[in-house]
């Protein structure tokens, strides 16, 4: 048994339909502009439609938004480039030589297709609108069946319903049918793989209802309100109150000169009156009030719709101090590109990838993964700073891997390679600095010297421990620094110091002794 992507049992033909069902007509233009005059009330009879499985409204609601708010086309173009940016690669089920040569044949036909990336987009719509669909253009060149193009069907063609007569929701497979020139009412069942529906799964529900312009609609009806209002208020008080004055002996005729005048001094700043009249311009925009309601309330919608779609509000106003933008992928959630790009190469893999398969290769085939080359950005100076500690430790790593996770290729045979910063000696005991004098090419007098300094730093190093330790048991129970200076102090008296003491003589009279005798040789 064969299932297509809407779990519908299938018969598959030898070779795919050919001919386009979903053309696009002059109708497909026509809107009805729902948002205009739009009421709480209108809004909720729009979504209610959707809920019952017709689309159309809602569809073009969705498409007003985005033409409409400036801040909302913003956000959701840059939801759509944080994927549309990423590069994709296919990938063999696995390294036979049958699996790489149909992985080899899928990437032929994706790139004879000149606007899949358009495509793709179009297919990112369905982040914002709940699902995205495209029709399947087949061609067959001989014996093979490839995919020539996708194209774009608009939402507000789909119909939800599995019985129109009954208006019942098709709630076992979820499968939209679509407005045809022959279908204009119930709608066409499309064929087995000639629909390319991609969802948009951000919580669990129907698809209708997952776009997160679904969740946006609210806070736009409620800008919506708030520029209207305010552009009512700076219509009224953005420009200073024009008072006419006239004489008491003016008639009717002088009186409506007056108001001509008047109205004419607002849009076109010019106008004649008589000397017996007067115009009197009052400043009232200062007497306004200096808290914007209406911005506040605008500004609250614009960040309510920026944390919908793009998972947070800090960069959506850009970030104070960069001279450039941000990339797409640091203005939206990492959590969020990922989710987008799985959920699309899943709908690439079982709807595009899994017919050219099947037509070509046989039902039965494994399938070629669709990736997307998405990875976090990381600050590779802190990262940098755990692998110089993790070297410190002497954990051992290999330099294929330091040079892999930094990106940074290892040095090819016959290029010249940096050589290493001069580092600093570290000598941390005296052993160490006895080893680094024998590797050192001294003269035999002074290969004596550095041994004698040897044999001098181990004992001072034993002598130090035991003068030390009464000094860090007294700063492990000490409460305060005034406890330790006064411990210090008391402890220095104790000290017995007549070890260390000797041997510093005894070493100042060797050296001495040494170099009488070198200076008399």
């Amino acid at each position: 048994m064969i299932v297509d992507q809407f779990g519908r049992e299938i018969k598959i033909k030898k070779r795919p339909e050919t001919r386009e069902i979903a053309v696009t007509t002059i109708r497909d233009r026509w809107s009805g502009y729902p948002s205009q005059g739009l009421t709480p009330q209108g809004l909720t009879t729009i979504l209610k439609n959707a809920d019952a499985g017709d689309l159309y409204s809602q569809a073009e609601l969705y498409e007003e938004m985005e033409e409409k708010d400036t801040h909302l086309f913003s956000q959701m173009q840059t939801r759509k480039n944080a994927v549309q940016g990423l590069e994709y690669e296919i990938l063999p089920y696995s390294n036979s030589a049958e699996d790489t040569k149909i992985r080899d044949f899928i990437t032929d036909v994706i790139a004879a297709i000149t606007d899949f990336d358009d495509a793709q987009l179009d297919l990112l719509d369905a982040i914002g609108k709940g699902f995205a669909l495209a029709e399947v253009m087949w061609d067959v060149q001989g014996k093979q069946a490839v995919i020539s193009g996708l194209n774009w069907i608009h939402q507000k063609r789909a119909l939800f319903y599995s019985d129109y007569e009954k208006g019942l929701w098709e709630k076992q497979y979820e499968m939209p049918r679509i407005i045809t020139e022959s279908e204009q009412v119930k709608g066409e069942e499309m064929p087995a793989f000639k629909l390319l529906y991609h969802r948009y799964k951000a919580r669990s529900g129907y698809d209708t209802r997952a776009g997160i312009l679904r969740t946006c609609a609210w806070m736009y009806l409620f800008k919506n309100y708030a520029i209207k209002d305010w552009v009512a208020f700076t219509e009224i008080f953005g420009m200073p109150m024009r008072l006419g004055k006239y004489d008491s002996s003016a008639g009717k005729e002088d009186k409506e000169a007056l108001v001509s005048a008047i109205r004419s001094l607002g849009s076109d700043a010019a106008g004649i009156i008589s000397k017996s009249t007067e115009i009197e311009f009052l400043e009232v925009a200062k007497y306004a009030g200096r808290d914007n309601t209406y911005e506040v309330l605008a500004e609250f919608c614009n960040k309510e719709m920026s944390k919908a779609i793009l998972g947070q509000t800090a960069t959506t106003e850009g970030t104070p101090g960069r001279l450039g933008a941000d990339d797409a992928q640091d203005l939206v959630r990492h959590d969020l590109i990922k989710a987008d790009e799985e959920s699309l190469a899943k709908t690439y893999r079982s709807q595009f990838i899994r017919p050219l398969v099947g037509y070509n290769f046989g039902w039965d085939k494994p399938l070629p993964w669709f990736k997307f080359r998405f990875e976090a950005m990381e600050d590779l100076k802190d990262l940098s700073e755990v692998y110089k500690n993790l070297r410190e430790i002497n954990q051992p790593m290999s330099a294929e891997h330091v040079s892999e996770r930094f990106k940074i290729p290892l040095p090819k045979k016959g290029e010249t390679t940096l050589d290493p910063p001069a580092q600093k000696s570290t000598m941390t005991s005296a052993k160490d600095r006895h080893i680094i004098a024998k590797q050192t090419p001294f003269s035999p007098e002074q290969e004596t010297v550095e041994g004698l300094v040897a044999a001098g730093m181990d004992r001072a190093a034993r002598v130090m421990s035991g003068l030390q330790a009464p000094v860090k048991k007294l700063i492990a129970r000490a409460t305060s620094l005034e406890e330790i200076r006064d411990g210090l102090s008391a402890l220095y008296d104790e000290m017995d110091r007549k070890e260390m003491e000797e041997l510093l003589a005894r070493s100042v009279y060797v050296a001495e002794l040494y170099g009488r005798l070198s200076v008399r040789e």
